[in-house]
């Protein structure tokens, strides 16, 4: 059962990093701001589940964390790049 999930893990890791370099190169190439947004969203999303697989992998708490302070964070950059977009300001007086 060990083998099973240390595959698991390598597989899950290598579709992270693969969905990463396709989020990278819709950030450069991306047509339109909206588009870039959708990458960094897509990348910290990429990069928050490669942590939960290397948590899972080396059976280690310290992953998790650090992936939920990542969740946190990049919704919170979303959500104001979004409002950014929207009315071009983050802060509103």
């Amino acid at each position: 059962m060990i083998d099973i999930v240390y595959w698991a893990c390598q597989f899950a890791l290598g579709c992270f990093v693969l969905g990463m370099c396709c989020a990278v190169v819709r950030l450069l190439k991306g047509p339109s701001a909206a588009d870039r947004v959708l990458a960094l969203d897509t990348m910290y999303v990429n990069g928050m589940l490669a942590l939960l697989a290397l948590g899972i992998r080396f059976d280690s708490n310290l992953y998790f964390d650090i992936a939920l302070l990542i969740a946190l964070f990049g919704f919170v950059g979303s959500a104001a790049m979004a409002k950014f977009l929207l009315r071009a300001e983050v802060i509103e007086p």
